[in-house]
């Protein structure tokens, strides 16, 4: 360096700091002993403040505007460095420009699931991720907590510990809210609200003000959700077909279980005898509904004895008392048939079952063998 230009670097006539990053919080205005001229022209830009910094004691700071640094606007530093009469001869001190700007689109996460107890699904992992919005609002406070003597100081030096506190103060928020674990989807923006309000002491603390804060989605295991949705279509099904679905869904799994071909040929035959039986079900159903739209009768009378009858191997009915009788007529139904209803513990023979006996009553019986 020439004579020139160290000469020059000694007695600055203009401080100032053009941003040209999207990342920098705090700048400190390099010089050439940290020496300033007096009556030196400091130049702070919209979203900036300057501060000034006497052996690691907090100064004066500055807001945007164009200053002329004398005794009258250096009251602390005149103070500090003990000047009751003015002065005219350079002085050193540290300027250190800040960004009051605010700093969007800053990222967290959950490294690892957090762990929740939930009424129905039990202990559960869920996950979560978003961003977050931050500005400085106490330069001062700022730099001596943070910052300290860092000459360039960048929001990825702080981000590790924000995102930290943030995921901290989340779990706890989670936890207070006591949501049943499907309401979280729903619920983002009033619980993103809740953290921000948990937080923003926290961030106080540092001279931080936490702008925005965002919670863009929120991850639970894929059997919760398979089960959530499940349970989210229960209202609007008829709950006696779901178990039924559900039933023969279940035989047919554990036919498939089976080794060879004659396990799936049972978990076959069982499904489709199941759904012959829920097509009658519902085949009766429709019957009787149409009846008694063209009848104009009444509806018929609720909790009416039902029973299944075996024909030819196969489950069949339930059926009630008058499609019974017209059965025996019909001779589909004997005294050796098979039957069952709510309640028995096994298939009986509808000669030996009490409430059939009438049935029988118009009906000979076989002949004897010759």
């Amino acid at each position: 360096m020439g004579l020139f230009s160290s000469i020059r670097g000694e007695f600055i006539d203009i401080i100032e700091w053009t941003d040209n990053t999207n990342n920098t919080l705090v700048y400190r205005f390099e010089r050439h002993d940290n020496e300033i001229k007096s009556g030196a022209k400091l130049t702070v830009r919209e979203g900036q403040v300057a501060v000034f910094i006497n052996e690691g004691q907090l100064a004066d700071v500055f807001l945007p505007g164009m200053h002329t640094l004398t005794t009258a606007n250096l009251p602390i530093l005149s103070t500090l460095k003990g000047w009751k009469y003015g002065f005219d001869s350079p002085f050193k001190a540290e300027v250190y420009f800040v960004s009051t700007r605010k700093f969007t689109d800053q990222k967290w996460g959950t490294k690892n699931p957090i762990t929740l107890s939930d009424n129905r699904f039990g202990m559960l992992e869920i996950r979560a991720f978003g961003t977050y919005v931050i500005r400085i609002t106490d330069p001062g406070l700022f730099i001596r907590e943070v910052v300290g003597t860092d000459g360039h100081f960048t929001t990825d030096e702080i981000n590790n510990q924000l995102r930290s506190l943030v995921v901290t103060r989340f779990t706890d928020a989670i936890g207070e809210a006591d949501l049943p674990v499907e309401k979280y989807a729903a619920n983002t923006n009033e619980i993103s609200q809740l953290v921000q309000g948990i937080m923003q002491e926290d961030f106080e603390v540092y001279g931080i003000d936490l702008a925005n804060f965002l919670i863009e989605n929120i991850s639970m295991p894929d059997e919760v959700k398979s089960e959530i949705f499940e349970l989210s279509r229960l209202s609007a099904v008829d709950l006696d077909k779901f178990a039924k679905i559900k039933a023969a869904k279940a035989l047919e799994k554990a036919a498939e279980n089976e080794s060879g071909t004659a396990g799936a040929g049972m978990g076959m035959g069982m499904g489709f005898a199941m759904a012959n039986q829920m097509g009658q079900s519902f085949s009766q159903q429709q019957n009787q509904q149409q009846n008694q739209q063209t009848q104009g009768g009444p509806p018929p009378i609720p909790n009416q004895v039902t029973f299944y009858v075996a024909i030819n191997g196969q489950q069949a009915g339930p059926y009630d008392m008058p499609t019974l009788q017209q059965m025996v007529t019909q001779q589909q139904v004997t005294r050796e048939t098979l039957v069952w209803k709510q309640g028995m513990g096994n298939w009986t023979a509808a000669g030996q079952v009490s409430e059939l006996n009438s049935l029988f009553g118009s009906v000979p019986p076989p002949l004897p063998p010759q």
